[in-house]
């Protein structure tokens, strides 16, 4: 029997044709050499290319070899000499970029998912094969607890699948240190996994990078805490960025670059100098051996501008610089990088009263200074702005000379005095004392309120502190200035009592001046209770005893007055001597002795 086929004709042939022409000549050329020999058993050529077929034993489950044949956008066709091809997803090929990494006439690995599906085709899967392939290597790795090497391929939910020979999940945990939020910066990544959970029958390979950077840390942080020391210049890479500063990772271990340590000059927030990942050098300013904790500095690694300052600004200078800083108290300004100076409220203007600075100022505006004061130890230089205008209050002094007598309105009330408005910015303070040279007044609110036109009398006008002082009183004469020569000491007049105390009674020598008559000088006789000896409206003669004009007080006494009537008595009648009357008869009780509180004489 002879059987030749065309080869345009096999080429239109399909693929169980092909092989079954193919056993068909295999079986003829065999034939011809036993020369016309008997048909084995008595079998067909079809018959045997069927068993020939069923030799091969394809099963599901099994591994074999393949010979790719097309490569199509949605699956790759493979031969593996059954007698139908086999169909394998693309995405089982692809690679990070998304591209498959396959060809024509490649030879792969595969796995019999199926011997045949509803098109009488073989399902095959690469996946699976690269798994049952590599699973004994990653078994005995992950029992071993060796790492397994692998590309980062794609994103998935979770976290990321990784291709170590199969396909791997690594969770999103699992991938660093601390939490990852962009994960495309992984992928196309070839790195080192350990594997921390697999299941042989599922298929499930789960992997962490974690372990292994925790591993790697714990190695570089015992070295590094073995060689740090305060004072050392290190190498570390911005890890994390705070409000307040920013983590470095030095190795193995972290240290905190506070935000005062980063900048000789102002900083608003670290972001304005340092990224994420920024490698810097850094000073090791203080290490905790007990806490493990560090604190690094970078300006330190720069001269510090402070410095230089004292040869670089003198007293008297004038500067500009920018308002970096507002406070209650004054504005802060950057003369240079790293050194500020403070110009106060009261140095802001000469004659407006500042209650903050934003009033004049305001951030980032650039200011005309001079310079007040340096204190290089506090690092502090004391800035003025009004000293750059003519000082007003040097022509108010020779303006308003003491006892130049002014008129104004009444701009505020305080519980010390009012305030008078001189000339557009400045006011005179009328301190309560010297409202009234006689009466005694609690609260400027009981005589004046706000908006009331009075005169005043100019009492100083002091330049440095900024003070105009005035007096209402001063424009009256001082009646106290005659008290000394109207009522020396040792008259006697009549007073009317005004008021009474627990220590005595106020008495009105005249309108407007009292005196007082203390207890112990109201009788004579020993008083307990004022009310006893005189109540307010009364009259009583008293004699002047005491008289303090800078303290304006008058002290008198009623005691003195009798004494001393009693002495022209004796006088008297010690003169006459025609009388027979007795002392005792003539005094009486108050010759006689007192009695004790026991009723005995004492």
């Amino acid at each position: 029997m002879s059987t030749k086929t065309n080869p345009k004709e096999k080429h239109r042939m399909s693929k169980a044709q092909a092989s079954r022409a193919a056993v068909l000549a295999q079986l003829e050329a065999e034939e011809a050499k036993e020369l016309g020999a008997k048909k084995q058993d008595g079998k067909s050529f079809a018959e045997l290319f069927e068993e020939a077929v069923k030799e091969r034993d394809f099963n599901v489950g099994d591994v074999v070899t393949g010979r790719v044949l097309e490569v199509n956008p949605d699956f790759v066709l493979v031969d593996i000499n059954y007698k139908s091809e086999g169909l394998i997803p693309i995405n089982e090929f692809q690679t990070a970029d998304g591209k498959p990494n396959i060809k024509p006439d490649d030879v792969v690995q595969v796995y019999i998912d199926k011997i045949e599906n509803e098109n009488g085709m073989v399902v095959l899967s690469k996946d699976k094969a690269d798994m049952l392939k590599a699973w004994n290597d990653i078994s005995r790795a992950a029992e071993a607890e060796e790492l397994v090497e692998g590309t980062i391929i794609a994103k998935v939910k979770g976290g990321l699948s990784v291709d170590i020979g199969v396909k791997a999940f690594l969770p999103g945990s699992q991938i660093d240190l601390r939490p990852v939020r962009n994960l495309d910066q992984f992928i196309g990544k070839r790195l080192k996994f350990k594997v921390i959970k697999f299941n042989k029958k599922r298929g499930n390979i789960v992997l962490s990078r974690r372990a292994l950077l925790e591993k790697e840390r714990e190695h570089l942080k015992h070295q590094t805490l073995e060689t740090i020391r305060e004072g050392q210049i290190v190498d570390g890479i911005v890890k994390n960025i705070t409000d307040y500063g920013a983590f470095i990772d030095l190795g193995g271990m972290d240290g905190l670059l506070h935000i005062t340590d980063m900048s000789w000059g102002r900083l608003k927030h670290p972001s304005q100098i340092l990224n994420i990942g920024d490698e810097i050098k850094v000073k090791v300013l203080k290490y905790d051996t007990e806490r493990e904790r560090v604190s690094l500095g970078l300006k330190q690694l720069q001269p510090d501008p402070w410095e230089n300052v004292q040869a670089k600004y003198q007293v008297g200078q004038k500067l500009s610089g920018k308002i970096v800083s507002l406070a209650d108290y004054g504005a802060f300004v950057e003369l240079q990088e790293g050194v500020e100076g403070l110009i106060h409220v009261s140095e802001m203007s000469w004659t407006q009263r500042v209650k903050h600075p934003s009033k004049i100022v305001a951030i980032d505006d650039t200011v005309n200074v001079i310079v007040l004061d340096i204190d290089t130890a506090n690092r502090r230089i004391s800035l003025g702005m009004k000293q750059l205008e003519e000082n007003p209050w040097v022509a108010l002094k020779e303006k308003y000379p003491p006892g130049t007598v002014i008129e104004g309105q009444i701009k505020s009330i305080t519980d010390f005095g009012v305030f008078i408005g001189i000339e557009e910015g400045i006011d005179g303070l009328v301190h309560i004392s010297d409202f009234s040279w006689t009466k005694r007044v609690n609260h400027p609110s009981e005589v004046y309120k706000k908006g009331d036109t009075i005169k005043a009398v100019v009492l100083s006008v002091d330049m440095e502190n900024e003070r105009f002082s005035l007096g209402i009183k001063q424009l009256e004469k001082d009646p106290w200035g005659e008290v000394a020569s109207k009522y020396p000491v040792g008259a006697q007049l009549d007073v009317k009592v005004t008021k009474t105390a627990d220590f005595g009674v106020f008495v009105e020598l005249e309108p407007e001046i009292e005196g007082l008559i203390h207890i112990s000088e109201l009788s004579t006789n020993r008083v307990e209770k004022v009310e006893d000896v005189a109540k307010p409206g009364d009259m009583i003669r008293a004699e002047v005893i005491s008289i303090d004009r800078d303290a304006r007080k008058i002290g008198l006494s009623a005691k003195q007055v009798t004494v001393k009537g009693d002495r022209a008595e004796i006088q008297k009648y010690s003169k006459s001597g025609s009388s027979k009357t007795s002392l005792g008869d003539l005094f009486g009780d108050q010759f006689k002795p007192a009695k004790s509180d026991e009723g005995g004489e004492s």
